[in-house]
């Protein structure tokens, strides 16, 4: 069974980082691409970015240059390094694998001064 189980977010000011950290089980992680979508009630699901097999990555134009998507196969660990945050970065965070669509329970993130 797929599990993926996020964490990492919490209230911060504009201008602040954190890091969420997604931790998968249940299939063989380094096998998978990987992504980070946002959920924002009344405006529904954005996709973040994607990490490839390979590493590569792409970004959705709003957070590039500010977030930054990596990878620990030894660890099942997927991260997403939010710098420079803004009020319109608040939302839930999830992590999917593939081009499946988010399964865990996502973590919040609130930027708020």
């Amino acid at each position: 069974e797929v599990q993926l189980v996020e964490s990492g977010g919490d209230l911060v000011q504009p201008g602040g980082s954190l890091r969420l950290s997604c931790v998968a089980s249940g299939f063989t992680f380094s096998d998978s691409a990987m992504k980070w979508f946002r959920w924002v009630p009344g405006i529904g699901q954005d996709w973040v970015a994607t990490i490839n097999v390979d590493g590569s990555t792409t970004y959705w134009g709003f957070v590039q240059g500010r977030f930054t998507i990596s990878r620990d196969n030894a660890k099942n660990t997927l991260y997403l390094q939010l710098n420079n945050l803004k009020t319109d970065d608040t939302g839930k965070y999830y992590c999917a694998k593939d081009n499946e669509p988010p399964s865990g329970q996502g973590t919040e993130v609130t930027v708020s001064s």
